[in-house]
């Protein structure tokens, strides 16, 4: 007996069964001009609670009016949406005969051609065929999923399987179960390239007021020199009035170079400021077009999950460089050692995340392993900064930060991993509000608190330098 694929389901209008040998082609199976309420009962017991995915290759189960049994009236032919797969072997055709349908033979048309073509119940395979772009890249439950695409068990339904690149992109603007994890990450990406573009176009000036509120009360240094150079100038009899005043002038003189000093002073390199935007928006990015695009294929969907581990590892190791450089700028002795390892771990993190072996079960603990360490390895710069600077108010304050930057980043993983709150209630959080989407936002917290964090150490390096 021959091993067939089954593909079925119900609508309204009908129902719509595919078989497919294993061997050949994706095959369309139309049934017409059965008893509709005897089909569908005989549906519902044979394959119970299982429906398939509708495929694109065409061709129809061709019935005639000889080829059903006296006593069986017509029924229309529906085309349905797709929910889930699985095969059924050695069915016989002989089941379906004793449901009023005997002479059972295909015949392959062209798409193209359908729209010519009625069932024997009188429905129009033109109106089908306007159903089928409607239904064909409709949501499925999971299921229904590839296994290359199960992931959240309690997420139960709306999501995308196998949809062309086309259809991909235009999902973003409708919803589904991705749809927030695409839009939390997408929108952070955006934030902080217009957070990089501020920090590049800002002025100093305009950083330091926060630090020298009184800054712009102050005369122009100009005026404090065309002064001492009329006075040491002007003939002695004009600027003997003010000899009594000599010494007041030296003082104030004195006193303004020393506040002047510091707003002379160029502001410190921002290339590690620069290095940790970077990280964060290539991970913010690589986030969103992985949920975006690995509902394509197996493959892209691969691809994807591995720019998607790079993104992580990348935001990571960019996460030290600012506090590392900035807290020991004026200890080279500790400064590079610091930052060379954080970058050969960044490397070999990102590089063991793009390898093929990766997908392996097996490797997943050491790539978590690898992940912790990275974030590990900071504790012992920050710690060692809060030695070195114990008084520093800046100190304290930005440890305050980055402190609650890993809380922020600590929850949303903890989430992410116990699928708290689909697991409470399977199916209630698949459009919003499941682990996942609730990470994106821990995530996007901890960045911008971790941004807040590096313009104090700016501030501190700018004003006081080494």
């Amino acid at each position: 007996m021959e091993e067939f694929e089954y593909e079925g389901t119900e609508s309204m209008e009908g129902v719509y069964i595919n078989w497919q040998m294993r061997s050949a082609k994706p095959t369309w199976v139309w049934v017409a001009g059965c008893g509709g309420a005897s089909i569908k009962s005989y549906l519902e017991s044979e394959f119970r609670n299982y429906y398939w995915r509708i495929r694109s290759m065409v061709s129809l189960l061709f019935l005639t009016t000889n080829d059903i049994k006296p006593g069986f009236s017509s029924f229309s032919v529906g085309l349905l949406s797709s929910i889930s797969s699985f095969r059924y072997g050695n069915f016989e055709f002989s089941r379906l005969n004793r449901r009023g349908v005997v002479n059972i033979k295909t015949l392959w048309i062209p798409w193209c051609l359908l729209n010519k073509w009625r069932t024997l119940g009188g429905v129009l395979l033109e109106k089908g065929k306007r159903l089928w772009k409607k239904v064909k890249y409709q949501l499925v439950e999971y299921h229904s999923l590839p296994d290359y695409l199960r992931d959240n068990e309690f997420i139960v339904g709306h999501y995308r399987s196998e949809w062309p690149i086309k259809q991909v992109l235009f999902s973003i603007v409708t919803i589904h179960n991705e749809t927030l994890n695409v839009w939390t990450h997408l929108i952070g990406f955006f934030l902080f390239l217009a957070l990089t573009l501020y920090t590049v176009m800002k002025i100093p000036k305009g950083e330091l007021r926060t630090v020298l509120p009184s800054m712009d009360m102050l005369p122009s240094p100009l005026g404090w020199h065309v002064l001492g150079l009329l006075y040491n100038c002007l003939p002695k009899r004009f600027s003997s009035v003010y000899h009594t005043n000599v010494c007041v002038m030296s003082s104030v003189k004195e006193d303004l170079a020393n506040t002047v000093a510091h707003l002379m002073i160029s502001p410190i390199t921002r290339w590690p400021f620069f290095v940790f935007f970077g990280g964060a928006m290539f991970y913010l990015l690589a986030s969103s077009t992985c949920h975006l695009f690995s509902c394509h294929s197996e493959r892209l969907s691969y691809i994807m999950l591995r720019l998607d581990y790079a993104g992580i590892a990348a935001l990571i190791s960019t996460f030290f460089y600012p506090p590392v450089y900035y807290s020991f700028m004026c200890y080279p002795f500790f400064c590079n050692p610091y930052i060379g390892f954080i970058t050969i771990l960044g490397i070999a993190t990102i590089s063991f995340s793009l390898l093929p072996v990766f997908q392996n079960p097996e490797f997943q603990s050491i790539h978590a392993s690898l992940f912790f360490g990275m974030g590990m390895s900071g504790v012992s710069p920050i710690l060692h900064k809060l030695y070195l600077f114990w008084g520093l108010p800046e100190a304290l304050h930005t440890t305050g930060y980055e402190i609650l930057t890993g809380a922020f980043y600590g929850i949303g993983a903890l989430i992410y991993a116990t699928r708290i709150p689909e697991r409470w209630k399977p199916g209630k959080f698949d459009i919003a509000g499941h682990s996942h989407q609730l990470f994106h936002l821990f995530v996007l917290a901890g960045a911008y608190t971790h941004y807040r964090a590096r313009l104090v150490y700016l501030r501190w390096r700018d004003v006081e330098g080494c």
